[in-house]
């Protein structure tokens, strides 16, 4: 049954490939939707399919949900607004716009939407697109619009995701200590003896190399980790010319 918290559904008409469910299942599952339904697919047990699955990936669950009807009627039962997917724009039936310009009017609305994707190989027909009240086209580069169906679901998924307010980013849950001034100090007084060692540094004329270096790692604002990487640096310098 369709979550009534999640106002989204998406449709897949006439599916051939099961990757192609998983993959969908995961586009969505991504950006917050859980609401699929496969219309009349090529494999009558596509959902339970291995590649399915493994394509899925995570998603399983979208998967184990989504149900399969017969008619496109059927999959838009509940849905107040509909979005037919379609590269070329039909002489007749509903307009056409670009997702993102339409997604902003759209999100303002209290609308259950759908958004129907038509089969890899010959996409929607048109007594399914006039089923819709609006026909969405991916702004691509004009001499090569092609897309998989699950890039296309994700890409549509994404800018609704956007319009209704998005996720934000997580921060690290865990920042890395910074090392303190004498681990720093450790790691310029390896480098000196190691630097003279290699005669890249004249002690008798040090040329404010040492300075330098120092407040080169200040800027850089090490963490302890780092300052292990650069201790070990110089232990395997010197570990080579011995």
């Amino acid at each position: 049954m369709p979550d009534p918290a999640d106002p989204t559904r998406f449709i897949l008409i006439g599916t051939s490939h099961p990757g192609n469910v998983g993959a969908a299942a995961r586009a969505i599952k991504v950006m917050g939707f859980t609401d699929l339904v496969l219309v009349a697919p090529r494999l009558p047990d596509v959902l339970r399919h291995a590649e399915a699955h493994a394509m899925a990936s995570g998603a399983t669950d979208v998967l184990e949900r989504a149900r399969i009807v017969p008619t496109l009627a059927d999959a838009l039962a509940g849905i107040s607004y509909t979005c037919a997917t379609a590269m070329t724009p039909r002489d007749f039936g509903p307009p056409t716009r670009a997702p993102r310009e339409l997604f902003g009017e759209l999100a303002a609305g209290a609308h259950r939407v759908a958004f129907v994707f038509g089969s890899e190989r010959f996409g929607m027909s048109n007594d399914d697109v006039y089923r819709c009240h609006v026909c969405l086209s991916i702004p691509t580069v004009a001499a090569y619009g092609s897309l998989n169906l699950a890039q296309a679901v994700q890409l549509l998924a994404y800018d609704w995701r956007q319009a209704l307010g998005g996720f934000a980013v997580q921060p690290r849950t865990r920042a890395a200590r910074r090392a303190d001034a004498v681990a720093v100090q450790g790691v310029l007084d390896h480098w000196q003896r190691t630097l003279v060692d290699i005669d890249f540094l004249d002690p008798a004329v040090p040329r404010k190399l040492m300075p330098r270096l120092r407040q080169l790692l200040n800027r850089a604002q090490l963490t302890d980790e780092e300052v292990h990487i650069l201790r070990g640096i110089a232990r395997a310098v010197d570990k080579a010319r011995r």
